[in-house]
């Protein structure tokens, strides 16, 4: 009995944890740039030379979902969108180079460029952080302008260069903040590219499908019950086994 209930026990532990990835992709179908994550159960067996017969599921998220998000136009000035394949580079929270879809821009009061999660984008001399302007453009090629406050519409400060990223997918991991970073430890940035240009005017959507997302979630918590409804068939039999060797 112990075999199948411990089966049992481990498939619903790991039914709750797919449970919580699809969840969070579902919490997010209206995250600028976010991108899904894949999730996916298989058989392992326990380690160790006394547990031959032991198995249990395990899920886990092999990949996340790099295909392009829908582009919703807002017609704003600041929002901008990669087109096709590619990345912003920005400052993450422990100040390391980290990289996002979302192009959705600002400036602070003290000159930072920010996208809407309030992450400070990078360019090619390090965080951009622009003077008191009047006009901001930002070009197809990443290169943002500015008319500086209080001078003539001719006059224009020094281009910043937005780091625009384009490393093999297959090398990016998601990290818990929605954040890419290169799986190896020891690479830690990426070369500008440029040949990726961007569309004024337009942000990325989530590629989240929330109809395919909410149904798989239904699944398995339809799974879950049944990993539920086996232990307790387990335990009744180990009870009754129990009552079985008592008369004798």
């Amino acid at each position: 009995m112990d075999r199948a209930l411990y089966i049992a026990m481990s498939g619903a532990k790991q039914n709750t944890l797919n449970q919580s990835a699809r969840a969070n992709n579902l919490a997010n179908v209206n995250t600028t740039g976010f991108r899904a994550d894949y999730a996916q159960s298989r058989a392992m067996g326990v380690f160790g030379e006394h547990f031959p017969t032991r198995a249990y599921a395990m899920v886990e998220r092999p990949a996340s979902d790099f295909r392009q998000g829908p582009l919703i136009e807002t017609g704003r000035r600041m929002d901008v969108t990669i087109e096709g394949a590619g990345w912003f580079a920005v400052q993450g929270p422990n100040g390391e180079e980290a990289y996002t879809r979302a192009g959705d821009l600002s400036v602070d009061p003290n000159g930072r460029l920010l996208n809407g999660n309030g992450l400070q984008l990078l360019g090619d001399g390090g965080p951009v952080t622009l003077p008191e302007f009047e006009k901001i453009e930002i070009s197809r090629a990443g290169i943002v302008t500015v008319q500086p406050r209080g001078e003539a519409p001719t006059a224009v400060a020094e281009p910043v260069q937005l780091k625009l990223v384009n490393p093999d997918p297959a090398l990016l991991e998601k990290g818990e903040d929605g954040l890419f970073r290169f799986r190896d430890p020891a690479v830690q940035q990426a070369p500008i590219d440029p040949n990726i240009t961007l569309v004024n005017g337009f942000i990325e959507g989530s590629n989240v499908n929330a109809v395919k997302e909410l149904t798989d979630l239904i699944a398995i918590n339809r799974q879950y019950e049944m990993q539920v409804k086996m232990m307790k068939k387990a335990d009744e039999n180990d009870q009754a086994a129990t009552q079985i060797l008592s008369a004798q």
